[in-house]
């Protein structure tokens, strides 16, 4: 039995996303055990995108599987029974269980399956939101920066109690929740505490990497400093890579 692995991600049209997938996807093949596969581990960590690709998730999946597993993806039978088949694991770098992580997902996983066939598994892994050290990466990332009052931004998303979530990591961390695409709004918030006679806020964004959204909050908050001239905004920067994301994606693979 041989283990292929695909990092998910939602998909962007700015190219630093892309960048940073590749340099987390090989920090995760670093953690492959040297004799995990006679194939050259390389062929073995991957990535794919929702959405904003040339090919719809299922083909990439099936194009993955073929790289990782040569003619067990040509239709051909293997000697192995399929409960020694080979394994293709996808962890969904998602960080709530929106419509994409519940619903979307599952289905393009499904038409992959279809298509490859039982002589690879297709295991869909937990998404990167839901492990339970998450909290102590963002942690990280405001632990440097002196506030008084935090807002943690999401994006959000329209699928009911997804952002439940969100709203449990805000409490951990001591922060409030906010979010970039529905109430309560970033500039909501900041009412809230400036009210509440804070100056020093920072905001975390709740996103993997820096990309067109992030750009966009940082904008949004130039524009806050002008309406709120006696605050003092900080920004923390997304999670980013790093060896310690690589980690619980690693951690997530064996779940």
């Amino acid at each position: 039995m041989s283990f292929a692995y695909l990092l998910l991600s939602h998909g962007s049209r700015d190219r630093r996303p892309e960048i940073a997938m590749q340099q987390l996807a090989r920090l995760v093949c670093h953690k492959l055990p040297q004799n995990h596969n006679s194939v050259n581990s390389e062929y073995l960590v991957g990535t794919a995108a929702l959405e904003m690709s040339s090919q719809p998730l299922h083909e990439q999946i099936q194009r993955f599987a073929k790289r990782a597993f040569g003619d067990a993806c040509d239709g051909l039978r293997l000697r192995n029974p399929p409960q020694n088949a080979n394994r293709l694991k996808i962890v969904p770098l998602f960080l709530l269980p929106g419509v994409h992580v519940m619903t979307d997902i599952p289905a393009e996983v499904a038409l992959a399956q279809q298509a490859i066939g039982e002589d690879i598994i297709i295991e869909l892994q937990p998404y990167l939101g839901s492990h339970p050290n998450l909290e102590k990466l963002l942690t990280k990332q405001i632990a440097t920066i002196k506030a008084e009052a935090w807002i943690l931004l999401a994006h959000g998303s329209r699928r009911p109690g997804s952002q439940e979530t969100v709203e449990a990591m805000a409490a951990r961390l001591g922060a409030m929740a906010a979010y970039w695409a529905g109430p309560p709004s970033l500039e909501s918030r900041v009412k809230e505490l400036v009210t509440a006679g804070d100056r020093e806020i920072g905001i975390l964004p709740y996103f993997l990497f820096a990309g067109g959204i992030t750009d966009a909050i940082a904008t949004s908050i130039e524009a806050l400093k002008l309406q709120f001239s006696a605050v003092n905004f900080q920004l923390a920067q997304p999670l980013g890579v790093s060896a310690e994301l690589a980690e619980l994606i690693w951690d997530l693979t064996d779940r």
